[in-house]
């Protein structure tokens, strides 16, 4: 049970919160950026040709400049979090995420869509980095990675319906209407954070806004070996899953042409890092972050090597590409939350700034590598597939020398698996 006089036990009996109701909020919170993705998907052709966009490729950067934004503004608002509190700059940042969606919804160029969608980004990296802080503000270790990782399964409800959504709404009304119920359920959301959420940041954990103060913890960061590595393994890996997202509306729609039936196959798929999420959930208790997403990555450049033997082999269709992205994707699942609780485990003070590097760092590193991989789209599935055991094979490498070549290890620190919030309902 948590002291009644802990910084934990003071904030819970100001304003309470259920467990439950926690996880499925951080988890809206973390889906802003699915929500400002996935449904767009189908919508991409019709939004090339309203606006005059003649290079298919070229549609890829209304998500794609988005990811950009987003390392962007990942970088800025958990460090001033760190110094505000959690709810002040996480309530501002997403009034300012709806009206850039306004704007995007409004826009009449792809110019200024562009404009738009980067801006979204770059506030949308407040509900990004501040909910990783939250979660850290009451986890730590392999108890921060199963909370994650329930989170993240919750989330991944959003891709699994995101781009059926998206085409409902084509049904019925312009590809803008898409950008207007995007808004709308930003408000709804940052409503429910406002009134639901407490500040979780104790005041001792809170940082002195100061050059020197940000440098010093962003140097504590990349002088530890493991947090460094795991946050740029993290990254390495995210890259497939943003080559994946900006690739995968060509593949159905121009190589299998299965329009219809896009929406269906990406909830399969997306589906399998819900399971993932979930798996890793129940299992990361027993046998530890480190073990279960070192695994996953070791699946991830096996799975990605296999499929590479069926495309070689004229093999390759939309039944066999499903299969493997799914496993591809399940692996990507179980490195996701984990990755990120391992880079965290340092940083109880500083959560907010370590949170919004880590957010950075991945970001910028996973936009750019997997757009890489979205731009060499060439009518096949092979870019993509190559991408993923090159990212894999590159994740396992840096993980290697985070951990000094001693893999499948489990640190033995109690207080690494201690859950500080014991409010169930």
């Amino acid at each position: 049970m948590t002291n009644p006089s802990s910084p934990v036990a003071v904030r819970q009996s100001q304003k309470d919160i259920g467990f439950r109701e926690f996880v499925v909020l951080s988890a809206c919170l973390m889906a802003m950026n699915a929500l400002s993705t996935d449904p767009m998907l189908p919508a991409l052709p019709e939004i090339g040709s309203d606006l005059g966009v003649a290079n298919a490729n070229d549609r890829q950067l209304i998500i794609s400049i988005y990811f950009l934004g987003l390392g962007a503004g990942s970088l800025l608002f958990g460090i001033l979090s760190d110094r505000f509190g959690r709810k002040k700059v996480m309530g501002g940042a997403l009034v300012l995420f709806v009206l850039s969606t306004i704007a995007c919804a409004a826009a009449q160029s792809f110019s200024l869509l562009l404009i738009g969608r980067a801006a979204a980004g770059f506030f949308a990296g407040a509900s990004r980095v501040i909910a990783v802080g939250i979660i850290r503000d009451r986890f730590k270790g392999d108890a921060m990675a199963k909370v994650m990782s329930l989170i993240l399964a919750v989330f991944m409800l959003i891709p699994v319906v995101a781009p059926s959504f998206g085409q409902a709404i084509l049904w019925f009304a312009p590809w803008r209407w898409i950008f207007w119920i995007l808004a709308i359920q930003a408000a709804l959301i940052l409503i429910w954070m406002v009134v639901r959420m407490p500040e979780t940041l104790a005041p001792e954990n809170r940082l002195r806004m100061s050059p020197s103060t940000i440098f010093r913890t962003i140097g504590s960061v990349l002088t530890n070996r493991s947090a460094a590595g795991y946050m740029l393994a993290s990254g390495v890996v995210m890259s497939g899953l943003i080559g994946f997202i900006l690739s995968v509306q060509q593949i159905f729609f121009d190589i299998f042409d299965a329009r219809s039936f896009f929406p269906i196959a990406f909830a399969v798929m997306a589906g399998s890092m819900g399971v993932g999420s979930l798996l890793n959930s129940r299992l990361v208790s027993r046998f530890g972050a480190r073990r279960l997403s070192q695994g996953a990555v070791i699946s991830m450049i096996v799975t990605s090597a296999i499929h590479l033997g069926v495309i070689a082999s004229g093999h390759e269709n939309m039944i066999s590409f499903m299969v493997f992205q799914s496993a591809t994707m399940m692996a990507v699942a179980f490195t996701a939350s984990n990755f990120g609780a391992i880079s965290m485990e340092p940083f109880a003070k500083g959560a907010g700034a370590a949170s919004s590097f880590q957010a950075f760092l991945t970001t910028a590193l996973s936009s750019a590598l997997g757009s890489i991989v979205g731009r060499a789209f060439d009518g096949t599935t092979l870019p993509l597939t190559l991408g993923m055991l090159i990212f894999g094979v590159a994740a396992l490498l840096i993980v290697a020398f985070a951990e000094r070549g001693k893999l499948f290890t489990r640190p033995r620190h109690d207080a690494l698996r201690e859950v500080e919030f014991d409010t169930v309902h």
